[in-house]
């Protein structure tokens, strides 16, 4: 993949030409200042707009080059020492050359991830959430309006995303039984709270190979609480997740800690949003919820049978 970023504003042929023309007239000392400041702005580095992975890189090459590249938005990458992408993905099985399925994928955290690493060799699919709960929506559609845009500007990186949308149990542009993997990262409460998760779990085996790979991201609750109280904090069983998706069909392949927090008490006036980044309590416990940082999460893979 080749970057495809904008020319500088200023090239150096440019600043010596300004020199030149300002010889004339300006003393020696101006003239020496106007050229190296000018040679200085030609100089200075450019925001990359996209990331170049090298074409004959490994598929953990590949997947390191799409993490730390500049085509990330920085205040997305200052949450990896909690969302642990290299290790989340590496878990699910990700492969440069898969079809990878990112369902309701917020600003685009893991979009800036999956674009350039599935690039040349793979495809990407970002189904947008459309929910029946009024609040739901709204939120929703903040987020989608975000992530057009973010498309919209760095097609470089993002020209081989296809959106789509998830809705009522249905998602279009997917075809049947043709992604290798889809993914979902902290979206589960969400769908019990707008009673669609059996639903998308079905859409979801639906669009999958056999042998595809569901990966689930999730805020982990303690045991035993009512689905009332997973509406209210966020927070959801473990088991409730893996029983509905046996349900839908299902094999339940592996889980992983890598995004555990045993820091995390889940007990907080405003559930999960209490925490980073959210911080929905304001100045009230700040550094407290800073110090536990971001969730305790469920990280689980699931397979749909041969």
């Amino acid at each position: 993949m080749i970057a495809q970023c904008g020319q500088p504003d200023v090239t150096l042929a440019t600043a010596r030409s300004t020199a030149r023309r300002y010889l004339a007239t300006l003393s020696s000392t101006l003239v020496f200042a106007l050229a190296a400041s000018s040679a200085f702005i030609a100089l200075a580095p450019h925001t990359a707009c996209a990331q170049t992975i090298a074409s004959d890189a490994t598929p953990d090459e590949a997947l390191d080059a799409a993490i730390n590249g500049p085509q990330r938005t920085e205040t997305f990458r200052t949450r990896d020492v909690y969302r642990h992408p290299r290790e989340t993905l590496d878990f699910f099985g990700v492969k440069p050359n898969a079809t990878i399925v990112e369902i309701a994928p917020g600003g685009g955290w893991y979009t800036e991830i999956l674009a350039p690493y599935l690039h040349d060799h793979g495809k990407l699919y970002a189904e947008l959430y459309e929910s029946r709960d009024p609040a739901l929506a709204a939120e929703f559609v903040q987020d989608e309006q975000r992530f057009h845009k973010k498309l919209t500007d760095n097609p470089a990186t993002f020209e081989h995303v296809t959106v789509g949308t998830l809705r009522a149990g249905k998602m279009t542009g997917v075809p049947p039984n043709s992604a290798d993997m889809v993914l979902t990262f902290r979206n589960i409460h969400n769908w019990i709270k707008d009673g669609q998760f059996d639903a998308n779990l079905r859409a979801f085996y639906t669009a999958l190979k056999p042998g595809g790979v569901l990966g689930v991201e999730e805020h982990r609750a303690n045991p035993n609480i009512t689905t009332e109280q997973v509406i209210k904090t966020g927070y959801v069983p473990e088991s409730y997740v893996i029983a509905h998706a046996l349900a839908a069909g299902f094999k339940f392949d592996a889980e992983s800690n890598v995004n555990s927090n045993p820091r995390d008490t889940k007990d907080y006036p405003n559930g999960v949003w209490s925490l980073p980044p959210t911080l929905k309590g304001g100045d009230q416990d700040r550094a407290r919820m800073l110090a536990i940082g971001e969730s305790d999460r469920m990280t689980l893979r699931f397979v749909k049978p041969q």
